[in-house]
C-alpha cells in the first residue's frame, strides 16, 4: 500500500530539503515515489502559484480560494492517480498549511477552511505530516529576500502561523511528527526515515 507523507512548516524551515532527501532514500531502496508541492505540481497549479507569489497581493479570501483550486487539481491530477498505482507520494505543504496560514494567520473562518479542504481533497488525508518547527526569527534569518506577500508579512502573522501548526500537531499526535528544524539536516533526515519505517 502506498503512503502519502506531507511536510509542513514555516518558510525557511527546510521542507524542500527534506522532501528531496526522503525521495532519494525511497529511490535507493527501490520504492516507487513521487514528490510534489503546493501550490503547484500541475500546469494549472503552477499558474496559480505565480499568481499567489507574484507582486500582486490577493485578498485573504481570494488567496484561500486560489490555494484550494490548486490543491483540488493536484489531488485529482497527481496525488490520487499515483497512490492508486502504488506510488508513494511526498508533498511539500497540504491542508495544514491552509489552516495555519489562512486560518490562524489571516483569521478566516475555520469552518469554511475545513469545508474547502475536504472538498478540494475529496477527503484525502496524509498518513503522516512532518512539521519542521522553527522560531520565526531563525526562519527569517534563513531567507535571503522578503519573498512574496505571505513571506513578507509581519512577524506577528508568522507567530500565529507557527501556533496554528503546533495546535494541529497537538490535536493529532498519532499522525504528526514534530521536529526541531534547527537541527542538522542529516539528523533530521535520519529521524524522518526511522519514523516512516512502520508505514512502509
Amino acid at each position: 500500500m502506498a503512503v502519502f507523507i506531507v511536510f509542513e512548516g514555516g518558510d525557511g524551515a527546510g521542507k524542500s530539503t527534506q522532501v528531496r532527501a526522503l525521495k532519494q532514500r525511497f529511490q535507493r531502496h527501490g520504492l516507487p515515489v513521487a514528490a510534489t508541492r503546493e501550490p503547484g505540481g500541475t500546469p494549472l497549479g503552477e499558474q496559480l502559484r505565480r499568481c499567489l507569489k507574484g507582486s500582486t497581493s490577493p485578498s485573504p479570501m481570494a488567496e484561500l480560494l486560489l490555494f484550494s483550486a490548486a490543491r483540488a487539481q493536484l489531488v485529482a491530477e497527481v496525488i490520487q492517480p499515483a497512490l492508486s498505482k502504488g506510488i508513494n507520494v511526498l508533498c511539500d505543504r497540504f491542508t495544514a498549511s491552509t489552516v495555519a496560514y489562512q486560518g490562524y494567520g489571516r483569521g478566516l473562518d475555520m469552518a469554511l477552511i475545513h469545508s474547502l479542504n475536504a472538498a478540494a481533497t475529496s477527503g484525502l488525508t496524509p498518513q503522516l505530516t512532518i512539521l519542521l518547527d522553527l522560531p520565526v526569527e531563525v526562519a527569517r534569518q534563513r531567507k535571503e529576500s522578503p519573498g512574496d506577500s505571505i513571506e513578507a508579512a509581519p512577524g506577528e502573522f508568522h507567530q500565529r502561523v507557527r501556533r496554528g501548526y503546533l495546535a494541529q500537531a497537538a490535536a493529532a499526535p498519532g499522525s504528526w511528527l514534530v521536529l526541531d528544524g534547527a537541527r542538522p539536516k542529516r539528523q533530521l533526515s535520519q529521524e524522518i526515515w526511522q519514523k516512516i519505517q512502520p508505514l512502509l
